[in-house]
């Protein structure tokens, strides 16, 4: 280029750099002017929404400042809260933040419990709430809970009247609903069926007991099904008595559960809106009930039947069981005892009855002996009854406060224990002075015991009648004393060697001519008892005796058999003499005169008397043959007493003797022979008018005693002589002794015989001077008819 300078390289290169640096500036303040332009609009906006958040937290913070609420608020993971706003004064709730957090401090229990589960529900999980809670003051408060990004609030607000009355609702409704779910729960543990009905009678709710027993997987199965648990006829029963009377069912129920009969104790109660029942298996229990029922009466049966006396009172000290012994111990009657009295009045009654004996503080004694009711250790006394009786009481309380009160005569215990002792004693003496030689072996055949008898007997020296020797030694000794030795059979006896246990008896000879009679005795306890009599003079007299008997019998055998013999001949003519006298004595025979008639009456009464005497002597063989037999049958006292009476009237008028009869009653009856025992009166009249003074009055009593009928008859005579008395029922004794005739001697044994014969009994009370009574007893029934004794 003409006329300038050359553009370089470098120039070009600092030109662009300038025109870039210029380029950059000029864009950069363009961006910065409308960079401020936009941060100038956006604080204007900032400063427009600080105002409305401004305004926002002064409205909220006049919201949680108000006078009727309270907050607390937990920001992010602080523990610590903040705590704003206020609570009426009355409201129960504290001012100061620490005791506010304490929610157990001024509310309920039960919301303090609910706001502390709610709390920590809305920390963590975010499960927000809104419920009622209860100051310890019973104000309610409304609490709210709101869980934010960053922050977690419980507003607690006071409530207005309204709200306040609402907010009681539902807290009873949670108190109820919190019941009810505890109550089902504890119902749904329980092992009896519980179950809920309604007003129609179907079953709404039943624990798993019910559903159980009814073999049922859930309620709602149960239900749908009408699985009932109680029989249709219970569950009628029911409805008809909650319909009838409203009432509530109580009674015992049998039900099959699982296959096996149970019987259970229901209850059922009926309501507005339905009923509600329960049971109770009982079943065990009813069978412990009737073990215990059985047990009981098992005891009482085997109480009833001890001799020892037993009483049980229970804790109220009533009289409630007591056995036979008891009441026969006491003798008491069984309407007291029956009517339960306590034991202080049983004290008082035995007192008054004189059957204790009396004590010198009386009060004090018995609070003594009662106080076994407060004691847990069984009392022992010792009772000295005035009747001279010993009784053992023991007092034993029971774990119910009663006491059991046995009763254990030990006057027979004690008695004889003191009568075995003075036997013991008596019987050691008399062993001593014993003609019977006595020894006492054990069963290792050594000797216990002797007495000097033994010793005398047999010779022997003092070293064998020691204790301790042994009876081989004393047979060495013996044997050579004897003819016949029977000491290999006491050996035997001693020590066991005999195959039984017999008693045993014989006789053996010395060889100086004594005679010995020996018994071998085995005692219980094991010993053999040997005794040994000297029987050399009674063997001589019995020698004697037997020959004087064998002559006695042949005698007497003789007598009887002549006896016999002319009883049965003198019977026949007899009855003919008799026969032809009275034929006489009619007057279609012929006139007789005046002294052939009394020829012939004495030839009757002679011939009556002598046939009367044959008839008793033809009597006492009979019953000495034992083949008398007694018609036994209804014998009317009064008639058999006119009967026999009526027979003596004849020689009573002869003789101007009175006759007394005295009867208590004379319809009385009672059983036996009617022929003998009239003859036995008659034998009795006519024996007191043979003895009765002329002019003197005989007495005839009947009367009833001790179960038997006594015949008593009296007469004013000489009386007897004790030697007499001795003969007087012997036959073939006549005595006249102040009589007016002598008989055969047979009355007297004639009435004793029949008497006896009946089972009966006779008396004789005579004396001189005071005449003779004789007394015959005839028991009322005859339980067999025995021979007579001569």
């Amino acid at each position: 280029m003409v006329g300038s300078q050359p553009v370089s390289t470098l120039d070009v290169l600092q030109f662009s750099i300038f025109a870039g640096v210029l380029g950059a500036a000029f864009v950069s303040a363009i961006w910065l002017i409308r960079q401020r332009a936009r941060i100038a609009a956006e604080n204007l906006e900032l400063r427009a929404r600080l105002a409305e958040l401004s305004s926002a937290l002064g409205r909220s913070e006049a919201l949680l400042n108000l006078k009727d609420q309270r907050t607390v608020v937990w920001s992010g993971g602080e523990e610590s809260p903040s705590i704003v706003g206020d609570l009426p004064v009355g409201s129960g709730a504290p001012e100061e933040r620490s005791a506010f957090l304490a929610f157990g401090r001024w509310m309920t229990p039960r919301s303090a419990s609910t706001m502390d589960r709610a709390v920590e529900a809305l920390r963590k999980t975010g499960e927000t709430f809104d419920f009622p809670v209860e100051t310890r003051s019973g104000t309610l408060l409304e609490a709210q809970g709101r869980k934010a990004a960053q922050y977690t609030a419980v507003r607690f607000i006071s409530l207005s009247a309204a709200q306040q009355e609402r907010a009681q609702l539902k807290v009873e409704q949670q108190d109820f609903q919190a019941e009810r779910d505890s109550l089902r729960g504890l119902l749904d543990t329980l092992d009896m069926p519980f179950w809920l009905r309604d007003r129609a009678g179907r079953l709404s709710w039943a624990n798993r007991a019910f559903v159980g027993a009814v073999d049922g997987s859930d309620i709602e199965t149960v239900r749908r099904e009408g699985m009932e648990f109680l029989p249709a006829a219970a569950r009628e029963e029911i409805a008809n008595r909650h319909r009838d009377s409203g009432d509530v069912f109580r009674q015992s129920v049998t039900a099959v559960v699982r296959g096996e009969r149970r019987v259970f104790n229901v209850t059922d109660f009926a309501g507005a809106s339905g009923s509600a029942g329960i049971a109770s298996d009982i079943s065990e229990m009813e069978t412990i009930r009737r073990e215990y029922e059985s047990t009981v009466r098992s005891h009482s049966d085997t109480l009833d039947q001890l001799t020892t006396a037993v009483a049980i009172f229970d804790e109220n000290q009533k009289l409630r069981f007591f056995n036979q012994s008891f009441q026969k111990l006491w003798n008491l009657d069984t309407p007291f005892l029956e009517s339960a009295p306590e034991n202080a009045l049983v004290l008082d009654r035995l007192r008054s009855d004189g059957t204790l004996a009396e004590q010198p503080e009386w009060r004090r004694w018995k609070e003594g002996l009662l106080s076994a009711y407060r004691s847990v250790k069984p009392q022992e006394h010792w009772w000295h009854l005035p009747d001279g009786r010993t009784i053992r009481v023991i007092a034993n309380p029971q774990p119910k406060g009663g006491v059991t009160w046995v009763f254990e005569n030990l006057t027979e215990k004690f008695d004889l224990e003191s009568r075995y002792n003075a036997a013991m004693r008596v019987q050691g003496e008399t062993l001593d002075n014993l003609a019977e030689g006595v020894a006492v072996f054990g069963s290792d055949g050594r000797l216990k015991l002797s007495n000097p008898a033994f010793q005398k007997l047999w010779n022997l020296p003092d070293l064998l009648v020691t204790p301790g020797a042994h009876i081989a030694d004393i047979r060495t000794v013996c044997e050579t004393l004897v003819r016949d030795n029977p000491w290999s059979s006491f050996v035997a006896s001693v020590t066991g060697f005999d195959d039984e246990r017999r008693n045993e008896h014989g006789q053996a000879e010395l060889i100086n001519g004594t005679v010995l009679s020996h018994a071998t005795i085995h005692l219980p306890n094991g010993q053999v008892m040997i005794t040994f009599v000297d029987m050399t003079d009674s063997v001589n007299v019995e020698r004697a005796l037997k020959e004087k008997n064998d002559a006695l019998q042949k005698a007497d055998k003789l007598k009887n058999d002549f006896v016999q013999h002319v009883s049965y001949e003198l019977r026949s003519p007899l009855t003919n003499i008799i026969g032809f006298t009275e034929l006489l004595g009619l007057p279609e025979t012929g006139p007789l005169t005046q002294r052939q008639s009394e020829y012939v009456e004495h030839i009757g009464s002679s011939s009556s008397v002598l046939l009367t005497v044959v008839n008793d002597i033809l009597d006492l063989a009979t019953v000495d043959a034992g083949i008398m037999e007694l018609e036994i049958g209804e014998v009317r006292v009064g008639e058999t007493v006119e009967t026999a009476a009526s027979l003596v009237a004849e020689r009573l008028r002869e003789h101007e003797i009175a006759l007394d009869i005295e009867m208590e009653d004379t319809a009385l009856i009672f059983h036996a022979d009617e022929n003998r025992v009239r003859q036995v009166l008659f034998n009795l009249l006519s024996n007191a008018a043979n003895y009765a003074p002329e002019g003197s009055t005989i007495r005839l009593s009947a009367r009833w005693q001790d179960d038997a009928v006594e015949f008593r008859v009296h007469d004013d005579g000489p009386g007897m002589a004790p030697d007499v008395l001795e003969t007087i029922f012997k036959r073939f004794e006549p005595r006249v002794n102040g009589g007016r005739r002598r008989g055969a001697g047979l009355g007297l044994s004639i009435v004793k015989s029949f008497v006896e014969l009946h089972g009966g009994s006779v008396h004789i009370d005579t004396g001189e001077g005071r005449g003779t009574t004789v007394t015959c007893r005839f028991p009322s029934a005859p339980k067999q008819a025995r021979a007579a004794a001569e």
